[in-house]
């Protein structure tokens, strides 16, 4: 492969999350994080590619079983994508607000998707034309990277809500973010592996309800933020 071909595939690649990460951290107007910590997200995010990839493959021979294979395999993705975040952030005691659980898994999980991306486009540099590779990479813009999204979306959800609960309950809620985060990615993956081209467009427009449906989780856990802020202002005040 030449130079220009390796560059467009890059692009390809890590473009689209890099776009996607400006949008949420756009809804993330109240706070901003820090870009430091954010960038680390999001390129171990990207080396978590490997660390997936490598367990998966210890575990292929495991679940001969296409589907329950992909379902370990999806689980393994959000295993690592949070491991990330968990080492990085929680661990560091970085993360202050309910809404920053969400921030920091969306982009562990974009920085997981541009990595993913680049390589399989690569491959069909490699194997296709041009024109094939856009339509590769825009597909992949709308579903593989959305959904990496939402299903990391919902652990970030689960940490937020419980973010001012006992830590037993904390661990309930990390625990049932992975297995819903788990569930919607495998949901997918198997959805677009047994279905025809004319039902892929209407497995796509069920992620896009799904990233509205995200949107207006944002702004419930803003409202937290919110009133949040109110009580420590009033207690100040007092």
């Amino acid at each position: 492969m030449d130079g220009t071909r390796f560059l467009y595939a890059l692009i390809i690649g890590i473009l689209p999350p890099l776009l996607w990460l400006w949008f949420w951290l756009k809804e993330d107007n109240l706070h901003p994080e820090p870009r430091a910590v954010l960038a680390k997200c999001f390129f171990y995010g990207m080396l978590g590619v490997f660390v997936a990839v490598c367990a998966q493959w210890l575990t292929s021979s495991l679940f001969p079983d296409n589907i329950h294979r992909y379902i370990v395999w999806a689980g393994i993705e959000e295993i690592v994508k949070f491991g990330i975040v968990y080492v990085v952030v929680i661990a560091e005691g970085k993360m202050d607000e309910p809404i920053d659980a969400m921030i920091y898994m969306i982009t562990a999980a974009l920085g997981f998707a541009a990595l993913e991306n680049t390589l399989f486009t690569l491959g069909a540099v490699n194997q296709g034309t041009i024109f094939s590779t856009i339509l590769i990479g825009n597909m992949r813009f709308i579903g593989a990277i959305l959904v990496h999204v939402i299903s990391s979306a919902m652990i970030g959800f689960m940490l937020a809500i419980s973010m001012y609960g006992q830590k037993v309950l904390k661990i309930i809620a990390g625990i049932v973010g992975l297995i819903l985060a788990t569930a919607l990615h495998a949901a997918f993956n198997l959805s677009i592996i047994s279905s025809e081209t004319s039902s892929i467009l209407k497995i796509l427009a069920w992620v896009w309800v799904a990233v509205v449906v995200l949107i207006l989780i944002f702004e419930e856990i803003k409202g937290i933020e919110i009133n949040e802020d109110a009580k420590r202002a009033k207690l100040k005040q007092q």
